[in-house]
């Protein structure tokens, strides 16, 4: 069944995010403001929710319109076929949002919409009262200058939940954005990671998953399992062809630090559970004494701001130290992520290039020197 989807993503990797969906096999890629658009069957469906790096989720989309009144909501989302995806007992919550539209009142939306896929429903299987005690069904809705897009969500927790991070530290980056900003970095299976300000490891782990070709969903479970939607069989050959792509000898080294034990401590434990604890070497430094063991490198961190964890000064403190301790040299590259307009300034030298990311809600910059 060839179906259109679409990929939430965090603001500033569309790209990456089409890039990885086209590598996938997926088609008609359409890349928008924090989503991406494209077409497959069951098989992308699956090696999508699995292999994804850089994407949020993975969401069916049963049909874009118009709808500037509640009646011409109900009868659009009426008429789609519901039953085609929901059982009689399945479990089918909904949720969204409103921008710039006339239908502004997002709980109202959310009625009209129940209601309407209930009603459905009730047609088709000839029932009056759903118990609602199956699979979930996640239906979303997003309505953007009245253009409504109808939506179920694939894969439940969202991708970014990898399933080897139980418990961050105090200012945890996304996994998603870790990988993101690994892609950008361009780090490859013959490159050797570091991270002066590890926290908990995410920056170390996405890379070592990433050159070494992990697929990042290998070890969770989505929603769309137990829909009957995807053949078991499929599932089966999407994770088999993930562990023949591991790449199992190469060179790939992570090195990562931090000023407090405890955050080593959850570094090596997250890497164990992600199964790359063979490829991460941690321990407790502060990063004013910050001296790699190597000739190349390529430096990727996410440290302390004013806005999370520290006061201004003392976040700009940092950075004058990361200016010092990260000498610009051949085969060196360093990328940071900061939402301090005034950091190229306090680093002491102008990024060869930057790029606008989102960390939650916080604008940054990833600052990359490599030149």
């Amino acid at each position: 069944m060839r179906m259109l989807m679409v990929s939430p993503c965090l603001m500033g990797v569309e790209g990456l995010v089409a890039e990885e969906l086209k590598q996938l096999g997926a088609e008609n890629v359409n890349a928008q403001n924090a989503r991406v658009f494209f077409e497959g069957d069951e098989t992308i469906l699956a090696r999508a929710n699995i292999w994804a790096r850089c994407a949020e989720r993975i969401q069916i989309v049963l049909d874009t319109f118009f709808a500037t009144s509640f009646e011409e909501l109900f009868v659009q989302v009426k008429e789609l076929p519901w039953s085609e995806f929901i059982g009689s007992k399945d479990t089918f919550p909904v949720k969204g949002f409103s921008l710039n539209s006339a239908l502004h009142s997002v709980p109202d939306c959310q009625k009209i919409i129940k209601k309407a896929v209930v009603e459905s429903l009730k047609e088709d299987y000839g029932v009056s009262w759903f118990e609602e005690i199956g699979p979930v069904h996640q239906i979303q809705f997003s309505i953007l200058k009245d253009e409504v897009t109808i939506m179920l969500d694939t894969s439940g927790a969202g991708l970014h939940k990898r399933g080897y991070r139980p418990k961050g530290n105090d200012a945890p980056i996304r996994e998603t954005l870790a990988a993101s900003m690994c892609q950008l970095s361009r780090l490859r299976h013959y490159h050797t990671l570091y991270d002066p300000c590890c926290g908990s490891g995410t920056i170390l782990i996405e890379g070592a998953m990433l050159a070494n070709n992990i697929a990042p969903g290998i070890n969770r479970n989505f929603d769309v399992d137990r829909w009957g939607l995807i053949p078991e069989s499929v599932w089966m050959s999407e994770r088999e062809r993930c562990r023949d792509l591991i790449k199992k000898d190469t060179d790939f080294i992570a090195f990562g630090s931090d000023i407090d034990p405890a955050s080593v401590e959850l570094t090596l434990a997250n890497a164990k559970n992600a199964g790359v604890l063979d490829k991460i070497r941690a321990q407790v430094r502060d990063i004013k004494d910050f001296s790699p063991s190597t000739e190349k490198g390529t430096l990727i961190t996410n440290p302390p701001y004013g806005e999370r964890m520290l006061d201004i000064k003392e976040a700009e403190r940092i950075y004058r130290i990361m200016g010092e301790r990260f000498e610009q040299k051949h085969g060196w590259s360093y990328g940071i992520i900061s939402p301090d307009e005034e950091f190229e300034k306090c680093f002491g030298k102008k990024a060869d290039k930057r790029r606008k990311l989102y960390n939650g809600m916080l604008k940054c910059q990833y600052y990359m020197y490599f030149k």
